[in-house]
């Protein structure tokens, strides 16, 4: 999907930063729109990004999750190039871009993003009715449990309180992994 969004367009830019972001981070949307720039904390393996408050955290006690540089999506570096392309240096990270192509103060709208991921799971030739603003929550959960991450290590990111339902797209995940009749069906 990151490929499908090619170009330098400050759209581009910021949809390549926002699907590595929020998939490396596993955020919900909400938290992606709240995000600022003031909540991105550097150090030599990436960035240690604070969530405020989320959906699980509603008392606000906050969250830091870790996103190294990565080799392959390179998530630090997507959110470097949209920053400096929008010339955002605090406040809201994801911001609405007007009519003219101009990066506006404010933030994205949740729903947003949701149509963001479906707009670039269609020009990546995927059904975009399969995908929205969960997709890179779960994508994150299911990705990692198929690359055999443990539980608890998805936990540190998802920041997900009870395991059961982490464990739900975990075990969806690994349904084909050490099946039960691999050695002889």
């Amino acid at each position: 999907m990151l490929r499908a969004c090619a170009g330098e367009k400050l759209r581009a830019v910021r949809a390549r930063a926002l699907l590595a972001i929020g998939f490396a981070g596993a955020f919900r949307r909400s938290e992606l729109v709240a995000l600022h720039v003031e909540d991105i904390r550097r150090d030599a393996e990436g960035v240690r990004v604070v969530i405020r408050q989320s959906k699980a955290d509603q008392e606000g006690e906050g969250a830091v999750v870790a996103i190294p540089h990565g080799d392959r999506l390179r998530p630090v570096a997507a959110l470097d190039a949209w920053l400096a392309a929008a010339r955002v240096a605090v406040g809201f990270v994801f911001r609405r871009i007007g009519r003219a192509g101009q990066v506006t103060d404010e933030p994205m709208s949740d729903r947003a993003v949701a149509r963001l991921v479906q707009a670039v799971a269609k020009l990546a030739g995927y059904d975009p009715a399969l995908f929205g603003g969960h997709s890179l929550r779960a994508g994150f959960i299911t990705s990692a449990a198929r690359a055999g991450a443990s539980i608890f290590k998805i936990q540190e990111i998802s920041r997900h309180r009870s395991l059961q339902v982490l464990a739900g797209y975990v075990r969806d995940a690994q349904v084909y992994r050490d099946h039960a009749g691999s050695g002889f069906l």
